[in-house]
Order: structure tokens, then sequence, then C-alpha cells
């Protein structure tokens, strides 16, 4: 039997809308598991905002978070933690192009603090931030490092000529990503930094290599690892992209699609009788 390394996106993902896991896709992973397949996790969240999702399917392997800027083993000290944050004075330079924009607001995560422009309690609602800010305030000041990821909630009358200007003038020391709906956002990190470079990490740490990965995605920050790995599977609630760059395409988050193609694919136990709506 191969051994494959799987390889999940959270949101829109493995994740149904209520932001749980499904019983008939954890009971899968298990499965796989216990046919010998490796789990692994690839999300654009801080690890403070996935360890729970981590701890609940009982992973031992490498996490990938913020796209890729940020990799590390929670149980392994052995593995080299992988951390490529924004240049301090480019991150310096973009918040005053957006201060100029006059954007709703904009936060910045080094590892797992967060750093706020302006204190508001519903923008940390926004994103089920568990956490006060290390601090608030004008982040061009309240930063002292570089941060591994800069958010930016644009005015949506000015978000695509802000998008542009930010991709045009900085493209070569940034990547930069929108977020769909409910919240249009702006992420921003170092160029170089996507799911499929670590990805390569995590895939040297279990011993397989691109082209045993099975990878689900669903939107723009999962197109490289959709392309690069063995087996790209988009989500049937992804974005045209993303579907256009995965080899396969499941059904949506809400029907359970990761668990339907494992089921199939590594030709395990079938959990439940999907039928389509």
């Amino acid at each position: 039997m191969q051994k494959h390394l799987i390889v999940l996106d959270l949101d829109g993902t493995l994740l149904k809308d209520d932001k749980t896991i499904s019983t008939r896709t954890y009971k899968t992973l298990r499965e796989a598991k216990k046919a010998g397949h490796i789990i692994a996790i690839a999300t654009g969240r801080p690890y403070r905002a996935s360890k729970m999702y981590y701890q609940q399917l009982g992973l031992d392997t490498p996490i990938v978070n913020f796209n890729g800027a940020y990799v590390h083993h929670p149980g392994d000290t052995s593995f080299k933690t992988f951390h490529s944050p924004l240049d301090l004075k480019t991150a310096q330079t973009i918040i005053d192009t957006c201060q100029a924009f006059q954007v709703n607001n904009m936060m910045a995560e080094v590892v797992d603090d967060v750093f706020l422009h302006d204190y508001d309690e519903t923008f940390l609602d926004m994103f089920g931030l568990n956490t006060e800010p290390a601090a608030s305030g004008n982040l061009k000041s309240v930063l002292r490092s570089g941060p591994t990821s800069l958010l930016v909630y644009p005015k949506p009358e000015t978000a695509n000529q802000l998008q542009d200007l930010i991709s045009g003038k900085y493209a070569q020391g940034i990547e930069q990503r929108s977020w769909g709906a409910p919240h249009h956002m702006l992420e921003i990190i170092r160029t170089g930094n996507n799911k499929a470079t670590g990805l390569e990490k995590v895939a040297k740490y279990c011993n397989v290599s691109m082209q045993d990965i099975i990878a689900f995605g669903d939107e723009d920050n999962d197109l490289e690892m959709l392309s690069q790995a063995g087996t790209g599977v988009a989500m049937g609630n992804a974005a045209p992209e993303a579907k256009h760059a995965a080899k396969d395409v499941t059904f949506s988050n809400e029907d359970e699609g990761i668990a339907v193609y494992l089921e199939e694919r590594l030709n395990l136990k079938s959990m439940a009788t999907f039928q389509k709506d």
C-alpha cells in the first residue's frame, strides 16, 4: 500500500460552515491513520486558532500556519521551526499606504501575538480571537519586529485600487491574498511563503515525497498546494481558480467531500451512504 500524507486546509475544507468537523469526516480520517496514512494541517490561520483541530484529530505532524510563513511541530522540539516574517520596513511602508487609503482597520501578527491598529472588539470578534492584543495603536510605531502576517480590512470602494497599488509597488517582497465573503480582507506575507513550500518541510519530516501528498483546499491561498501536491483536490465549494489548479474535485465542505473522496481513493470502510441533495 502506498503511504499518503493527507493535508487539510481548515476553513471551507475540513471545517463545516459552523467551524466543526463532521463525525463522518473525523471517523474517515481516523480510519486513514489506522491504515498507515499520515494527516497534517496547512492553514492561513495562526497556530492558536488551529490548535483545537490539531488536537481533536490527534495529530503528531508539523503544522503549516500563516500560509507557509510559519511551520513548526507542537510535539517535537527536534523539528526545526521555520518562521519567515515580512521585512519590518516593508511592513511599515505598506501600513503608511493603507492609512492613506483610510482602511477600516489593520492587524499584524507576530507568530501568536496580535497587534491591532485600532482597538475594536467587533473586529476582534470577526476573527474569533480569544486573546487580547499584545498592543494596539499605530502599527507603524507599535511593531518592533517584522510581522508574520499583516491583515488589512479595506473600504469596499477602494479595495481593488489598494490591492493593485500594493501588488505593483511591493511585488518583489510580498505575497498578497484576498479573502472572500463574509469578510473581505487583504492578507500580506513575505514573498516565497505559501502552503506548498511549507509542505515540503512537512513531507521531509514524514519521509514522503510531494507526489505522496493528497491535499484538500478551496481558496486562492491553496493554489500552490493544490497544483504541486501529487493529488490536489478542490472542494465542491471551492473558488474557480482552486478547481482549475486541482487534479480532482470532490463534494463541498458541507457535504463531507473529504470523507467521500478518501473512502473511495484509499478503499476505506464507508462511514455513511452519501446522498446528494
